[in-house]
């Protein structure tokens, strides 16, 4: 069985839509092309939509979704600045370290992994922080935190949101929730392999940012003007865009507004209960409580006596079915089984817990 047949439904990427494979299988252009650059405004465009945000600093970045972890907070962060993060599981513990390699002062606000954290703790942490940082899916545990009351009430910080795993698979609204800085990643409800951290950058954040970051390779002063064309002053060359994936990208978010961002949230949202339903009457143990579990990631405790790894490779190796083993404190505890993007299909469920049930004799 080749690496095509198989169901990836762990964290990681999920099965590429067709239009995507046909962006990435066409000629490449140059990444100064007219051609390409139009391609590049139009994936903005339609990453402004899929933010729900008319921040006019929208784009791509060159990197996974820990490069747009990185740029959030280098591009913001001055030395000593009270940092508040929100910490319930390894994106958050990870967004703890970069903020202090940077120089923050980061002050932890923590919750159990399995649970979410509560917006008032994270608004009463500090007086006057300079961001309050948060995940939003957290994509290690399953957990969805809550954002919109961060938002209204976050006063002067700036808030920053790690939407990796939440873009178009849940609700997302950047503007109305009141979220300054906000990346995301493409291999997860977007439907698009690995290689690029969507991210989007408020005006008032802007007027906050660091002149001179530490890092060349994520200075939004000099990204902005490579992206952005408004002034008509032309682009500035900054560095060599992954065109292909660029494309890759137009293509995937093309395929979501065609269906409706709306539509897909639904789509994600009744196969992520049917996969918990299913999950639960073979018997399972569900990590995260329904009022705050993610439908596109569901963590499942191993059940006693079950050899974790040798279950998760009897899967993979009879069936095709891939799904992830657990992260950080909760590694070899629960599977993280992933249900978004173009995974996010009925079929794929019943194949799933069809598997399941035969491997661990239920």
């Amino acid at each position: 069985m080749g690496i095509s047949d198989r169901l990836l439904m762990g964290p990681g990427p999920s099965n590429p839509y067709p239009e995507v494979t046909m962006a990435l299988a066409g000629p490449v252009l140059g990444h100064l092309d007219p051609q390409f650059l139009q391609v590049l405004d139009q994936t903005n465009d339609r990453l402004r939509r899929v933010f729900a945000t008319s921040n006019q600093l929208t784009l791509p970045l060159s990197g996974t979704g820990s490069a747009g972890m990185e740029a959030s907070f280098v591009n913001f962060v001055r030395p000593a600045d009270p940092v508040v993060v929100g910490v319930n599981g390894v994106f958050g513990e990870r967004m703890c370290e970069v903020a202090t390699r940077h120089g923050a002062a980061v002050i932890r606000v923590e919750a159990e992994w399995g649970e979410p954290i509560d917006p008032d703790r994270l608004l009463a942490a500090h007086p006057s922080p300079a961001i309050i940082a948060v995940v939003h899916a957290e994509t290690s545990t399953g957990v969805r935190n809550e954002i919109e009351a961060l938002g209204s009430g976050k006063g002067d910080a700036l808030l920053l949101v790690d939407m990796v795993t939440s873009l178009g698979g849940i609700e997302v609204s950047v503007d109305d929730w009141g979220v300054d800085i906000a990346y995301s990643g493409t291999q997860k409800c977007l439907g698009v392999p690995p290689g690029l951290s969507p991210l989007t950058v408020s005006p008032r954040a802007m007027d906050r940012v660091v002149e001179r970051p530490s890092s060349w390779y994520l200075d939004l002063n000099l990204l902005s003007r490579y992206v952005n064309d408004s002034t008509g002053g032309g682009r500035v060359y900054h560095h060599t865009a992954p065109v292909a994936m660029v494309a890759a990208l137009h293509a995937g978010l093309g395929v979501l507004l065609d269906e409706g961002i709306e539509a897909a949230q639904r789509r994600h949202a009744e196969c992520g209960n049917l996969l918990q339903d299913g999950l639960v009457a073979l018997g399972l143990e569900l990590l995260v409580k329904p009022d705050h579990r993610l439908p596109q990631l569901t963590t499942v405790r191993v059940p006693d006596g079950v050899d974790d790894a040798a279950c998760r490779r009897e899967l993979l190796r009879s069936y095709g079915i891939e799904i992830g083993a657990g992260a950080g404190r909760l590694a070899g505890q629960v599977w993280r089984v992933g249900c978004m993007g173009h995974t996010a299909r009925r079929r794929n469920v019943f194949a799933l817990l069809g598997a399941m049930k035969e491997v661990l004799g239920r």
